[in-house]
């Protein structure tokens, strides 16, 4: 808490303002803003002993004790006197009173307030919380108890009654600490806890419950060893410290943990409290008011999930409903989902597994959702299919749940979203027939009947104006070949059309009629029903509508949409939204447009055949490619100023986006990461393949930031590929160094080196200046992680004149701070310092924020090293900031890593191992196995130095399995760690 603290209560106008205490640290006192004098610590003392009577009176002898005990001074009664007189006139008429030979402070109701008395009533309030299974309400209540502390309770108030309440009021902060951490680890936030825990273990030592918290912790994370490791660890220090043994929780929960207790993997109930209800997820897409017919697949479908409900041993029910696009699979399967929510009363999912599209939904990302959905932390998802399918597995074990799987490709996809518990059910829809999947009841859907279209046309018109024309709304029906979408679509335009008649409808499909009874089989039925729709468009509406298929990617934005139709954005809305009315366009969110995916093929159909000339297919893709490299080249420009980079790049005719706020800049690039890399793979073609690697190039923050970097590096691939293929060196040389990049970012310095060689050797080649600088960069870095210091000199020298010859200040500065490592690696820690300080002060001279925090991490290295350790410390922190801020996972784990090395070197190492966890929990998923080991390496060293010897083995002999597998140099190390005897 800094300065005043906060305040429940809003002040009327015109009041006084109130007063606050605070004795939750230095003993201070307010009004309003303004800090009132509390005098000398005697006096803050006399203060205390009031405050914490809460409106109690205390006698003169009362207060000389509390602040002086057995030995007052003479004059220990005139004293108090004097300091009750001082602060009377310091405070409010009336707070400090005089009666019955004592003193009381008396808050009336909105006249003051007291830190403590604000704890104690969200404390209170937390406990409410917690009684009525509100966990998450409660654990934001104690947080907030708990940030009303500043340091420590009473700082430098002496006298025995201080320090007997200062000890209360710290051990009243460790159990609200212990509780808020046990609802951390109820609410499933195990990797989380482990860096607040570790610190807390090695600040309080002999504390059990929090060492039972962090065995929890760690074993929910999947650190199995380290868990045992912290009991051995405890059962040794308790028996040196105080000679008794764990407590009995403690021992039965290592027992639990050897035996792989199920009932450690889900947070457990307390026996006294109703806890939290577990989250239901409510899935399932509105079912349509007008859902007709289909009762005999309504009773079949319905009579499966209800055995799966209410049969014993039935271990789970699977139906499988098949047939063509615009069948009515998803609207059936939706309708029957919905009646049977009763008997599922943990939850139902829903996923569109997007299988008739050319790029299917993964198992995996699909079974991320899910978990999330079901209450899972996104921390403790594995990162495996299988581990994830196993999870899932556990996760529904004794609940009830409906799991509807829209849209699959094949029975491959479906297997590992299969519930597989008693209890659950799934339905999945297709265009094919699962006959692979063991166990499913298999339904092939048909199109409607006669009576059955009809009463769906009727029920969408209206039965006024379907009644006076019964027959032509047979007609209209017959033409839409029964099929349910075609039908829709038609009756949807009538509805919307009120000057037109059944009749006038009719007509209109008259021509189509004899293409539909033609195409009543496979796809081409769906076609035949989409160019129903079609056919209504007006001209801007159909070319809209053909051009906006042609772009990959899941949506596309008003802005990228405006940019394949070469139109205003104004404009280009109006026609999205009455394609949306159509319903051949879906709204996927406000300004966000997407096609179902065979509406997509239909549209590109049509455009093969409609669009003219042909070479308007090309410019439009052409314009969004502009239009991404355009707005990608100008976030780059923000995060990187006098970066010269975006001068190399290929030049755009369509404009792109104009940011003035880095953040919201930041904000669009991830937020199209996925339309961009879509952009980019689509667009390697003659023409546009240059273009495209430089749109990958400017995009570099995706393969940074954890989320988008496997479809980046996958990319960068292809580009390399296709760029070799057109025999186009430039490009290749680009694509190279952006695979370099990823390479390295992931740990794979074999293939980064290799990657960044063709690069530069192509750069050479092509007289591309900025590949050349770049690519001798990277091979620089890859050089420091290799031990190669001569090699990495070399290059990183070449980099800095070949940066400067092209006046790239940036570049130049980042080779500097990279240079810099170089001599720290070789024993010129002065150099070092100097280098890194030459290469911050160009960034911070550019305001480069970004880049300027690389620079304060290689100067945080630098002064580390050199013994320089609180501007260290100091210096990384900032980079840390940054980074956080910029959303660079890679950069902040790694400052992370690098702020514990400092505090190792400082001997801080439970701050150590707080900043190791931590670093251990923001670079999973990224950044490799390599910087993995060192972390580990680190966090063993903390662990060791905080008397959990046993935790710091486990750490130590895992990060050696990954260094031995790699043959890194690092494992002998690691291994001296291990073996410090052996060594010697």
């Amino acid at each position: 808490m800094d300065g005043v603290p906060r305040v429940r209560e809003q002040r009327r106008p015109g009041e006084p303002a109130a007063l606050r205490f605070s004795v939750l640290g230095p003993v201070r006192a307010w009004r309003g803003g303004e800090s009132l004098p509390t005098g000398s610590p005697q006096q803050r003392a006399l203060l205390a002993a009031l405050l914490l009577r809460e409106g109690r009176t205390a006698t003169s002898g009362e207060l000389i004790d509390a602040l002086w005990g057995e030995e007052p001074p003479s004059q220990a009664l005139a004293a108090v006197r004097t300091y009750a007189s001082r602060l009377r006139k310091a405070l409010d008429p009336g707070v400090l009173i005089s009666e019955s030979g004592g003193y009381a402070i008396r808050l009336s109701e909105g006249a003051g307030t007291l830190d403590l008395a604000e704890a104690q009533e969200l404390s209170a309030d937390a406990e409410k919380a917690k009684h009525s299974g509100d966990l998450s309400l409660a654990r934001e209540l104690l947080s907030g108890a708990l940030a009303l502390w500043d340091g420590e309770p009473l700082a430098s108030v002496p006298g025995p009654y201080a320090d007997t309440q200062r000890a209360r009021l710290e051990e009243w902060r460790l159990q609200l600490l212990e509780s808020r951490l046990d609802m951390d680890l109820e609410q499933g936030c195990h990797a989380e806890a482990v860096s607040e825990l570790t610190a807390l273990t090695a600040a309080h030592p002999l504390r059990e419950r929090l060492r039972e918290l962090l065995m929890l912790a760690l074993y929910r994370s999947g650190r199995q060893a380290e868990a045992l490791a912290v009991y051995a660890d405890t059962r040794r220090l308790l028996a040196d410290e105080l000679g008794v043994d764990p407590r009995a929780g403690l021992k039965e929960l290592q027992q639990r943990i050897l035996q792989a207790d199920p009932g450690l993997a889900e947070p457990s109930a307390p026996t006294a409290e109703p806890v939290a209800a577990p989250v239901r997820p409510a899935q399932l897409p509105a079912t349509v008011t007008d859902f007709t017919g289909r009762s005999a697949f309504v009773q079949e479908l319905s009579d499966v999930l209800a055995a799966a409900s209410t049969e014993e041993g039935r271990v789970m029910a699977v139906s499988a409903l098949a047939g063509i696009g615009g069948v009515g699979k998803t609207t059936l399967a939706v309708h029957v989902a919905h009646q049977a929510r009763a008997a599922f009363p943990d939850g139902q999912l829903y996923v569109d597994l997007q299988g008739a599209g050319q790029r299917a939904a993964e198992p995996e990302t699909v079974l991320g959702s899910f978990l999330r959905a079901l209450g899972t932390p996104a921390s403790s998802i594995p990162d495996s299919l299988e581990e994830r399918a196993a999870l899932y597995r556990s996760v529904l074990d004794g609940r009830r749940v409906l799991v509807l799987l829209d849209n699959a490709r094949d029975a491959a996809q479906v297997r590992p979203l299969l519930p597989g518990m008693e209890g659950c059910a799934a339905l999945v829809t297709s265009r094919a027939r699962m006959v692979d999947l063991a166990g499913a009841h298999l339904v092939d859907l048909d199109v409607m009947s006669p009576e059955e279209a009809l009463q769906l046309f009727t029920r969408i018109v209206g039965q006024e104006r379907v009644a006076s024309e019964r027959e032509a709304a047979l007609d209209v029906v017959a033409a839409c070949g029964f099929l349910p979408l075609a039908i829709r679509i038609a009756a949807s335009r009538l509805a919307a059309r009120r000057t037109w008649t059944v009749s006038v409808l009719a007509a209109k499909l008259g021509d189509e009629r004899r293409r539909l009874d033609e195409l009543q089989a496979g796809d081409l039925a769906v076609k035949a029903t989409f160019e129903l729709g079609y056919g209504q468009l007006e001209p801007a509406q159909a070319r809209a509508f053909r051009l906006l298929g042609l772009a990959d990617g899941p949506d596309i934005s008003l802005a990228a949409a405006a940019a394949v139709l070469d139109l205003p954005v104004e404009d280009t809305e109006d026609l999205l939204e009455s394609l949306v009315d159509t319903s051949l366009l879906e709204s996927a969110a406000p300004g966000r447009y997407r096609y179902h995916d065979l509406v997509r093929l239909y549209a590109r159909a049509c455009a093969e055949r409609d669009e003219q000339p042909p070479s308007e297919r090309d410019a439009a893709l052409s314009r969004l490619l502009d239009f991404y490299l355009a707005t990608t080249a100008g976030v780059y420009a923000i995060d990187r100023p006098g970066d010269r980079l975006v001068e190399h790049l290929e030049p755009t005719e369509y404009p792109g986006l104009v940011f003035e706020d880095r953040h919201r800049a930041q904000d669009w690039l991830y937020a199209e990461a996925v339309c961009t890399l879509a952009c980019v793979r689509q667009s390697m073609g003659p023409g546009t393949l240059a273009r495209a690697v430089d749109l990958l190039w400017a995009a570099c923050d995706l393969a940074e930031s954890g989320a988008n970097s496997k479809e980046y590096e996958a990319v960068a691939g292809a580009a390399d590929a296709a760029a070799q293929e057109a025999g186009a060196p430039r490009a290749q040389g680009r694509a190279l160094t952006t695979l370099a990049f990823v390479h390295h970012i992931t740990g794979r310095f074999d293939p980064a080196d290799r990657a960044a060689t063709r690069a530069l050797k192509l750069a050479l080649a092509s007289a591309d200046p900025l590949t050349s600088c770049w690519s001798s960069n990277i091979l620089g870095v890859i050089a420091i992680y290799q031990n190669r210091h001569e090699d990495g000199e070399a290059h990183l020298t070449r980099a800095i004149e070949n940066f400067r010859a092209c006046e790239d200040r940036p570049g130049e500065a980042s080779a500097l701070c990279n240079l810099s490592r170089i001599h720290l690696a070789t024993g010129r820690t002065a150099s070092a310092v100097a280098l890194a300080e030459q290469g911050t002060a160009m960034y911070d001279d550019m305001d480069h924020a970004l880049k300027g925090a690389n620079g304060r991490y290689a100067l945080g290295l630098a002064l580390t090293q050199s013994g320089q350790l609180s501007q260290a410390a100091g210096r990384l922190q900032e980079a840390l900031e940054v980074f956080r801020d910029s959303r660079q996972r890679l950069w902040e784990g790694m400052t992370l890593f690098r702020l514990a090395e400092a505090d190792v070197a400082a001997r801080r190492p439970a701050q150590a191992a707080a900043n190791a966890e931590l670093a251990l929990t923001v670079l999973r998923g990224i950044g490799g196995d390599w910087r993995r080991g060192n972390v580990l390496t680190v966090l063993g060293r903390a662990l060791s130095a905080i008397g959990q010897s046993g935790r710091a083995q486990v750490c130590w002999r895992e990060a050696l399995d990954i260094f031995e597998a790699m043959g890194a140099p690092e494992a002998a190390e690691v291994r001296s760690l291990l073996n410090p005897l052996a060594v010697a």
